[in-house]
């Protein structure tokens, strides 16, 4: 992802509301889970019950972290407020949840902080930028991945895909799956074994030439979301819709039908699971 300016301003205001947000999501999550475990008791056990629910407002050490590091930093993330919360709002209907983020930065802290108790693994190609973010936060769970895409070849790619069978939406997989070039390959297993119920896509670069693109990113989370075995639909967000790629990209595989919502730069989709009755057509 871009590394981007800020002005003290800006950053200074964006730490605050960022800071309350965390704060908000903590006592939003374990709130629930207090109610959850009153309500799973008799009126004899109410005391225990009280008890236990006063301990689930132990903050995690994550969160404790990053409500420090937003309240003190300048650096502050590239999204605007009300982007993060377009995502704010769908974690906090499905937090603890798997969520998988295409980039790793300024912003990898608040994510991990706002699904607590869940799983939230970012995805990065610099290797010395995983270096630089892990070291200020080693309690990030950051793994480096190569691209076999460059950005100018998006034309391209989208005009040849559909000539090749294992891109095609009923035969379409990702691990050791070589001859679609928008599949991602070299992912760790924990991304092919886990189904994800959220996922970012605000990486990798994609604004020079010789950038990978989102193209294979967004190509990939939509194969994910179409082969999902569980309940409900999997939450994509895509961020950079102003450029050309990404909005392209974005109406041939995630598709218009599934665009719930839309603030500034970023889409939010609602990806349903294929119907395996369903036959021949392409993703959208």
């Amino acid at each position: 992802m871009k590394r981007p300016q800020f002005t003290p301003e800006k950053s200074c205001l964006l730490a605050v509301a960022l800071s309350g947000l965390i704060i908000g999501a903590f006592l939003f999550s374990n709130l629930i889970r207090s109610v959850d475990n009153i309500s799973s008791f008799g009126l004899c056990s109410l005391a225990s019950a009280k008890a236990r629910a006063a301990a689930d407002y132990d903050a995690t050490p994550t969160q404790l972290q990053s409500i420090l590091h937003y309240a003190t930093s300048k650096i502050v993330p590239q999204q605007s407020l009300a982007e993060i919360s377009v995502t704010f709002d769908v974690l906090k209907t499905r937090s603890p949840c798997n969520f998988l983020v295409f980039g790793l930065g300024f912003d990898s802290l608040m994510w991990t902080s706002l699904n607590p108790h869940g799983t939230t693994l970012f995805l990065e190609e610099d290797p010395k930028w995983v270096q630089t973010i892990v070291r200020k936060a080693p309690t990030l769970n950051a793994h480096t991945v190569q691209y076999r895409t460059q950005l100018q070849e998006a034309n391209n790619l989208l005009k040849t895909y559909r000539s090749e069978p294992l891109c095609s939406p009923g035969k379409a997989y990702l691990r050791g799956n070589y001859k679609c070039k928008l599949a991602l390959t070299g992912l760790p297993d924990e991304v092919y074994d886990k189904e994800w119920d959220l996922i970012m896509i605000d990486a990798p670069r994609g604004y020079f030439p010789e950038a990978p693109g989102r193209m294979a990113a967004i190509f990939s989370a939509v194969v994910m979301a179409r082969g999902r075995k569980g309940s409900g639909v999997t939450h994509v967000f895509l961020h950079d819709v102003d450029r050309r790629v990404e909005k392209m990209f974005a109406e041939e595989f995630l598709c218009r039908k599934n665009l719930v919502k839309a603030v500034g730069r970023l889409w939010h989709f609602e990806i349903p699971a294929a119907n395996v009755s369903q036959s021949g057509g392409w993703f959208c």
